[in-house]
């Protein structure tokens, strides 16, 4: 059986940024911002409020990604709420909350939804044609592996 999910075409997007990436971010987000408007934003801590001064629009907060904002993004996933993550990491410190981005990585291609985690490849996940229509997703089938672990 083929599981599947409907994105609409207003997605829901999640947006993280680490410390050291939350100018990149900040530039990137106001260089799109039209793009952006089309859609529903949901951030962690700090990088929501900064989101919010410099798109001059309200968007969803969660908690800070050190204080459980990447879990409750993680959760969203899991949850079918979020469509899309957009994620500037920084790949040369290490955080003291590795393990929950790993995690939120992890559960992001578990539930198969387009991230990108450089600036690159957020201008071309934001620019596909398929993020501004309806699109069908295709869930993976755990189920074999979930009797294996019963």
């Amino acid at each position: 059986m083929i599981n599947k999910r409907i994105l609409s075409a207003r997605k829901r997007i999640a947006i993280i940024a680490h410390d050291n990436k939350k100018k990149d971010l900040i530039d990137w987000a106001v260089y799109n911002m039209q793009a952006l408007s089309r859609h529903e934003l949901i951030a962690t801590g700090t990088t929501g409020k900064l989101l919010e001064d410099a798109l001059d629009r309200p968007l969803k907060k969660l908690l800070s990604g050190p204080l459980g904002g990447d879990q409750q993004i993680g959760a969203l996933i899991a949850e079918g709420n979020i469509d899309s993550l957009i994620f500037f990491w920084d790949p040369m410190e290490a955080q003291p909350h590795d393990p929950d981005i790993k995690a939120l990585l992890r559960v992001a291609v578990t539930w198969n939804i387009p991230f990108a985690c450089d600036r690159a490849t957020a201008d071309f996940l934001l620019t596909s044609p398929l993020m501004h229509e309806e699109y069908t997703c295709i869930i993976p089938d755990y189920s074999d592996y979930v009797k294996r672990k019963i």
